[in-house]
């Protein structure tokens, strides 16, 4: 009997590790820390609430279908604001709003793939990226990392065959972390021409890059649009989690494809959704700029305060954007770390396991702390409890 699609995967770690809390409950004097999920806790500012319940009152349009490909105004936006931050030229038609930074990599993979392609994807990986290509029937080339948390294009190249069809790569990177200088991602791209593959780069947390400026030149070339496809989410910018809204930039060729999936999966965008992205970037980029500032800061808290871990053998891999990506010092896989640790320190974490192939070494030896909903006494709290630790 052949296997369902969706059998041909493993269930999401959120879904997963939510179930663990299944009948535990955690003393009053240590309550739960949640650093599983990179998603904001917290609402839209109250500014957006507003705007949002007033396109519900006022817009009658916010609960009609709209068109596929989104709204021309947030399209428009959106390629301004790009063209503008990395220097380059984007046409709105090149510019595609979807349902979520996941639904435009499952387009833009089904834009690209038949059954039983490859695409090359590092490892530690997004879960949700391996998830989507084993139900679409795409093969998944792992590239392991380099200590540093970067891949090799070397290796890379290696890993190509005839049935490549593009290279994927997140940056910053979850779960590491790890921001991709903008010269290794070049390479990758020129790797990707040279090959007659595509390059996708999902930057959902560029928003949140240390960096100043453009973290990378691509959009620079006039023929972009022939490599690279360029994934974003709006839901960490604003706080429009529930909202669903993200963004694939491709080429005109490519975007008729992009429709296709588009238009037999969600059939348009959802509008309230669109037109608070649409208000959050003509009036937000200065509470933005704060909200950058403030993640910097716990940033810099994961820094400064790590040695009390080092000291018991932790190791700092990879810290960047949402996420600190650790080696623990133990002698038991991550996934039975990470149950223990929610056992007897009231934190719930990702076993590096789940973002690697079954079996995968490295991964059985990090943890994933996605730190963005912690305050600086919360990361100190959290501190605390880890090195309290005795398997």
């Amino acid at each position: 009997m052949t296997r369902s699609r969706t059998r041909s995967t493993f269930q999401s770690p959120i879904v997963e590790t939510r179930a663990w809390l299944d009948g535990l409950d955690h003393p009053a004097d240590r309550p739960l820390l949640l650093v599983s999920q990179a998603a904001p806790l917290a609402p839209p500012p109250l500014q957006l609430r507003q705007a949002i319940a007033e396109s519900i009152l006022s817009n009658d349009e916010t609960h009609l279908y709209g068109p596929v490909l989104g709204l021309p105004e947030l399209r428009d936006e959106l390629a301004a604001q790009v063209s503008r931050l990395y220097g380059g030229s984007i046409r709105p038609p090149q510019v595609a709003i979807t349902s979520g930074c996941n639904q435009a990599f499952a387009a833009a993979i089904a834009a690209l793939t038949g059954e039983g392609d490859e695409i090359i994807l590092p490892t530690p990986w997004y879960f949700n990226h391996k998830m989507w290509l084993d139900m679409a029937g795409v093969h998944t080339v792992p590239l392991p990392v380099q200590a540093d948390m970067l891949p090799d294009p070397e290796q890379a190249a290696a890993l190509i065959s005839e049935r490549t069809r593009a290279i994927v790569l997140v940056t910053p990177n979850n779960p590491t972390g790890a921001e991709y200088p903008a010269e290794l991602v070049r390479t990758f791209y020129e790797l990707a021409r040279s090959h007659g593959l595509k390059l996708l780069i999902d930057e959902t947390y560029r928003d949140f890059d240390s960096r100043s400026g453009a973290a990378h030149d691509l959009f620079t070339d006039p023929d972009w649009d022939q490599t690279l496809l360029h994934l974003y989410s709006f839901s960490k910018a604003y706080r429009l989690t529930g909202h669903r809204v993200g963004a694939l930039l491709t080429s005109d060729d490519l975007m008729p494809e992009v429709e296709k999936f588009l238009d037999t999966v969600t059939i348009c965008p959802a509008q309230v959704g669109q037109h608070a992205a649409l208000w959050g970037i003509r009036n937000l980029q200065d509470w933005l700029a704060a909200e950058r500032v403030e993640i910097l800061a716990r940033r810099a808290a994961i820094k400064d305060g790590f040695p009390q871990l080092a000291d018991q053998g932790w190791e700092l891999a990879g810290l960047g954007a949402y996420f600190a990506y650790l080696k623990h010092p133990f002698d038991m896989t991550s996934d039975d770390l990470a149950r223990m640790i929610l056992r007897e320190a009231s934190v719930l974490a990702l076993p590096g396991s789940m973002f690697a192939p079954a079996g995968d070494r490295p991964g059985e030896r990090h943890l994933r702390i996605a730190f963005a909903n912690l305050d600086r006494p919360g990361i100190a709290t959290l501190f605390q409890r880890l090195s309290g630790l005795r398997p």
